[in-house]
């Protein structure tokens, strides 16, 4: 059994303080745990693609183990307050989407109003956009015949017939962007 008040109290802490975006991640967590059937993954049982870099992603980390450092924390980053979760045990994946709100609500009755919403109400379930990714991958390091610096090799691109980083790499575009 989830004892939320624990959870809350470890995710503020991780944090370091409370905030409406912590507890849009926390509320979209506990709702991916009871859709999905999740625990907290140890390796990359689950994984979470963000749609946004905002408070929220901490409450995530602290409540399902996805990190970016072990690969199971994506970002594809749209400014929305959207979370895709994937359980790679049972093959279930959802997108929660966090609806509007009430507006002209002050910081601390946002606050109030997530913290009292639950999340079944808070979210709309919608399915995934983006298909599971593969698990990380381990790739060997090359060094930049510019400036040195090792790199992995899926970043690593031939310029003038050397193997270049990505910030000795010329941008070549022929059409203003």
């Amino acid at each position: 059994m989830i004892n939320e008040k624990e959870l809350w109290d470890k995710c503020a802490a991780f944090h370091g303080h409370v905030c409406g975006g912590l507890t849009i991640g926390y509320k979209a967590a506990l709702y991916a745990i009871k859709l999905l059937d999740l625990t907290f993954s140890e390796d990359e049982e689950t994984v979470c693609i963000c749609e946004n870099d905002a408070c929220g992603v901490d409450a995530i980390q602290v409540m399902l183990g996805c990190t970016a450092g072990k690969g199971n924390l994506l970002f594809h980053m749209t400014g929305k307050q959207a979370f895709s979760f994937y359980n790679r045990k049972n093959g279930k994946s959802v997108r929660l989407v966090l609806k509007k709100r009430p507006k002209n609500m002050s910081k601390e009755e946002a606050f109030a109003y997530f913290q009292t919403c639950k999340s079944e109400d808070m979210f709309d379930i919608k399915p995934v956009r983006i298909e599971l990714p593969e698990p990380a991958r381990l790739f060997n390091s090359i060094e930049c015949e510019e400036c040195g610096e090792t790199t992995a090799e899926t970043y690593i691109a031939l310029q003038n017939g050397k193997h270049v980083c990505m910030d000795c790499r010329k941008q070549y575009s022929r059409f203003a962007v």
